[in-house]
């Protein structure tokens, strides 16, 4: 597939079904190429539908269908609108650690597919607002959903959500208590959570 050259073969891209209720459009949006008029369309398609997909069937789906409609706050960057928000210090990591996460058409330093969502959960917000209420979706994510890693922020509880094919299992935070929550070589990132997250399910019936 090559990458779209047209609005029509843009347009033909981004009703592309990644999932039940997902589609590549609802991802392609970008503040900075907006306002600095930069192309955000993958230069390899087929890749980035790929892990797409997996990122909306394995975590977006399951979390949507307990919680409620997710926003996107921001998704997938092409390499030349990652490239630049790094540059210009608009809170993109580089490239290179951006691969396989926003940048959904690159594979990671090891060769493994990915792909990255920041998401809010409206429905979440409404009701979870204390300091600390973020632990409770993430140690449930933890628990239930085949993730690579999570990354909270304060405004919404808004989370970088990745899929990979290799998973770090591993949580961060901006959002007090700030810092890694959980990462493979900790001794909690085994084993249920349920009393971290146990009543929020209740919330949600």
């Amino acid at each position: 597939m090559k990458p779209p050259a047209s609005v029509k073969a843009l347009e033909e891209f981004g009703r592309v079904r990644l999932s039940k209720t997902f589609f590549m459009r609802d991802f392609l949006f970008s503040d900075i190429a907006a306002i600095y008029g930069l192309s955000n369309v993958p230069t390899d398609p087929e890749l980035a539908i790929k892990a797409g997909s997996k990122l909306c069937e394995t975590l977006l789906e399951p979390l949507q269908d307990r919680f409620g409609r997710i926003a996107i706050r921001s998704s997938y960057r092409s390499p030349t609108v990652n490239q630049f928000g790094n540059e210009k210090g608009l809170n993109c990591a580089s490239n290179a650690a951006n691969a396989a996460t926003h940048i959904w058409d690159e594979r990671d330093k090891d060769g493994h597919m990915g792909a990255c969502a920041c998401i809010v959960i409206p429905a979440f917000w409404d009701i979870f607002q204390s300091e600390g209420d973020w632990q409770k979706l993430a140690w449930w994510i933890h628990d239930h959903l085949p993730y690579s890693e999570m990354y909270f922020f304060p405004k919404t509880f808004a989370f970088n959500l990745t899929w990979n094919e290799k998973p770090k299992r591993r949580i961060d935070s901006y959002v007090a208590p700030r810092g890694c929550l959980t990462k493979n070589d900790m001794p909690n990132n085994d084993g249920s959570h349920e009393p971290e997250w146990r009543g929020i399910e209740k919330a949600f019936i």
